[in-house]
């Protein structure tokens, strides 16, 4: 009898984060790895947001705080949603956790039962489909195709709704693919949603700021304020300012909702970092001007690979409006052969030859449900990402018919 619960047989460990690990192994044992599987940003976390963690550090705010998060970060996250994203919301409407990813962990813990279906828009964030699976739910999919630049369509939406369906989850800028849907879209999107009042929507925005060629985020609750009532705005502080590790989320949404999710966090977690939540206020309320640089950073290197990816025989890749990653098709690769005689069937065969031939580790597509494709991220250093592309381009070369 298996000590493991039944619940787990669906689920997945993260590919994006096995894909590190197996970088991390080749690096201990002396190989060269361009590791381009991380999520992060590569650059540091602004001083100030340091110093004040130093600082309530030196208060001795290492202590338990509300399950919700501190006053002053719920307030602080009202602000600055009134201030951003044009959305009023109330302390008692905002949940404060450890991530994005726990964030959203709690709210479909606390909603969704047995059965539930979730439609979840693809190519997807790898860890969506398992969470609605350990609660038991049922993750529908919609393929965004490349021809629509990764992004569903109203009539997709529709098709894919039933009686059943208890959420839409829409993440744009979007991990994988970088796609980000404009006003416009989010709009048509509403419309269907509109017609099926017990659909609620999950917006996952942890990208909002990191777009380029003047694109202006959006959120859904903004662009259909019909909808609002019927939203979780999800968040958090990894992304835009670098604070990968500190493990700061939040959504804001309907109190009774909010109250849910605050119910499996205080069985769980308790709360996210006390004193991070005080960085976290510093962060909210202090200027942005740091991120001009570092989009423009991310822009250069975002055109420059995507230009050497489309010189390379077998691939081809859309520039995308935001996030930091790449989601080029290999299409043209699947069916030929590496020198050692292997066939290139899928994109995990294409991946686990790069990173085994050449260095280079990237996430294959079916992680993230559309193939033949892969995912890099160019939030690494420019002179990383050309020998990356250098040792791609070699391998390519390497394969025949």
């Amino acid at each position: 009898m298996s000590m493991i619960a039944d619940r787990l047989l669906a689920v997945k460990p993260s590919a994006t984060l096995a894909v590190t690990t197996k970088a991390k192994e080749l690096k201990a044992q002396g190989v060269d790895v361009i590791d381009l599987g991380v999520g992060e940003p590569d650059f540091p976390t602004p001083q100030h947001i340091c110093d004040e963690a130093k600082a309530a550090l030196d208060r001795g705010e290492t202590k338990y705080v509300a399950v919700a998060g501190t006053p002053a970060l719920r307030k602080a996250i009202c602000d600055k949603l009134k201030r951003e994203n044009n959305l009023d919301y109330t302390p008692d409407e905002i949940t404060v956790n450890c991530g994005g990813k726990g964030t959203l962990f709690n709210i479909i813990m606390a909603t969704v039962n047995p059965k539930d279906e979730v439609i979840i828009p693809a190519p997807y964030w790898v860890s969506y489909p398992d969470m609605v699976r350990i609660a038991e739910g049922t993750p529908v999919f919609v393929v965004g195709k490349e021809e629509t630049g990764f992004k569903i369509t109203p009539e997709d939406l529709e098709k894919a709704i039933t009686p059943k369906t208890k959420w839409f989850i829409i993440n744009s800028p979007s991990n994988p693919s970088g796609a980000a849907y404009t006003p416009d879209e989010l709009r048509a999107l509403a419309d269907v949603l509109k017609r099926h009042p017990h659909v609620w929507i999950i917006s996952d925005e942890i990208y909002e700021h990191i777009v380029y060629d003047n694109f202006k985020s959006a959120s859904i609750a903004a662009v259909a304020p019909e909808l609002k009532d019927r939203t979780l705005t999800v968040n958090g502080l990894a992304k835009s300012f670098s604070m990968t590790g500190w493990r700061v989320g939040y959504a804001a949404g309907p109190a009774e909702v909010i109250k849910a999710a605050n119910k499996i966090q205080s069985q769980s977690t308790s709360h996210a970092v006390s004193f991070c939540q005080s960085a976290g206020v510093i962060a909210l309320n202090s200027p942005m001007d740091f991120l001009k640089e570092r989009n423009d950073i991310f822009k250069q290197r975002r055109d420059m690979v995507v230009e050497k990816l489309n010189a390379i025989a077998g691939i081809t890749c859309r520039v995308p409006e935001g996030a930091f990653y790449l989601y080029p098709s290999i299409a043209g690769c699947i069916g030929k052969k590496t020198p050692d005689g292997k066939e290139i069937k899928t994109d995990t065969d294409f991946v686990t030859y790069l990173l085994e031939t050449q260095g280079v580790a990237v996430v294959p597509g079916v992680a993230f449900g559309l193939s033949p494709y892969f995912r890099l991220s160019y939030a690494t250093a420019t002179e990383l990402l050309e020998k990356a592309c250098e040792r791609i381009k070699v391998f390519c070369s390497s394969l025949t018919a």
